[in-house]
C-alpha cells in the first residue's frame, strides 16, 4: 500500500472522528470517548491510536473550530462593502457551524482558544470598526458592543433551532432583522 494511500486513509480516519466528536460532545458533553468512537464507527483502540487523551481529541475538536469560523469570514466576506452588510452576512454564516455552535456557546470549545488572534472574531471587529466608520452602524454604539449584540443574538438564533420552535428559515429572518434594526444607523430625519 503506498504511503499517500495510507495517510489519506489516516486522515479520512482522523476527520471522522473529530466529526463524531463535535456532534456527540454537542448532544452530551460528557460523552466518552467510547461514545464517540461508537460515533465515528472505529473500535476505541483506533481512537486512542489517533488521540491517547480526552484532552487531544477536544484540542483537536478546538483546531476544527478555529478552520470552520475562518471560512464563516471567507464566506461572509466580512472585509467587503459595508459593515452592517458584512456583518449580517457573518450571522448567516455562522448557523451553518450547527453543532459547532453549540460547543463554543456552552464553553466546551471556548472561542477564545479556537479562533487565533487574526481569526473569525479579528475580522468581525474590524467589521463593527468598519461600520461605524462608514455609517452603515450607530455611531451611540461601541465596536465591542456590536460585537457582543451579534453574539448574542446568534446565540438566541442557535437556541430556537436547538429547541426545534422554529424553522431555519425563520430563525434567519428573525436573526437578521434583530441585527439589522438593532445596530443599522438610525434614518437621518426628514426634511
Amino acid at each position: 500500500m503506498s504511503t499517500d494511500i495510507a495517510s489519506g486513509a489516516r486522515a479520512r480516519t482522523r476527520r471522522a472522528i473529530v466529526d463524531a466528536a463535535i456532534r456527540t460532545l454537542a448532544q452530551d458533553a460528557g460523552a466518552s470517548l467510547g461514545q464517540i468512537a461508537d460515533a465515528a464507527d472505529v473500535g476505541r483502540t483506533t481512537l486512542h491510536r489517533y488521540f491517547p487523551e480526552r484532552g487531544d481529541l477536544l484540542a483537536a475538536v478546538a483546531e476544527e473550530a478555529g478552520t470552520r469560523l475562518a471560512a464563516v469570514a471567507d464566506r461572509a466576506r466580512l472585509d467587503d462593502g459595508p459593515g452592517l452588510d458584512a456583518i449580517l452576512r457573518a450571522c448567516q454564516e455562522c448557523l451553518r457551524l450547527g453543532d459547532l455552535l453549540t460547543l463554543v456557546f456552552t464553553g466546551l470549545v471556548p472561542l477564545e482558544e479556537c479562533d487565533p488572534a487574526d481569526g473569525f472574531t479579528h475580522a468581525l471587529d474590524a467589521a463593527c470598526t468598519r461600520g461605524l466608520a462608514d455609517g452603515s452602524l450607530d455611531t451611540r454604539l461601541s465596536a465591542a458592543w456590536v460585537q457582543t449584540t451579534v453574539w448574542a443574538s446568534l446565540y438566541a438564533a442557535w437556541s430556537e433551532l436547538a429547541q426545534g420552535t422554529s424553522g431555519p428559515h425563520d430563525v434567519v429572518t428573525q436573526l437578521l432583522l434583530t441585527v439589522g434594526k438593532g445596530l443599522a444607523a438610525p434614518d437621518p430625519p426628514a426634511r
